[in-house]
């Protein structure tokens, strides 16, 4: 099943919708067909990896707010609310200056301390 995501004038995703199979790989003609600007996205990538192993496209599904990237053919999410946080241009993910822990426990970000904090 194909996925698309619908862009404005400014490259920024305003809806992502499921596609007919047969459009699968044929953004132009469902552009030429609607008189608006899509680009196919795949559900399975997320920060360039396929999750079921497949190639990945376009770094990561669309969603809406996310801006379509013509240099890096790919769909970067909405910077957080953060200004340390700088775009990883492998994944093209938003990540904070320091990984969050790993320790399957809850963190939130704090700017302020640039850490991150446990949440209880």
């Amino acid at each position: 099943m194909a996925h698309f995501a619908k862009l404005d004038e400014n490259n920024v995703v305003v809806l992502v919708t499921v596609g007919r199979d047969e459009d699968n790989g044929k953004e132009a003609e469902l552009t030429a067909r609607t008189g608006d600007v899509y680009k196919q996205t795949s559900y399975n990538t997320r920060g360039g990896v396929h999750t079921l192993g497949g190639t990945p496209y376009r770094k990561n599904y669309a969603g809406i707010g996310y801006t379509y990237d013509s240099q890096r053919d790919a769909f970067i999410p909405p910077k957080p609310a953060y200004p340390s946080w700088v775009l990883n241009e492998s994944s093209c993910l938003w990540e904070a200056p320091i990984p969050m822990p790993t320790d399957d426990k809850r963190y939130e970000w704090n700017e302020a301390n640039q850490s991150w904090d446990e949440i209880a």
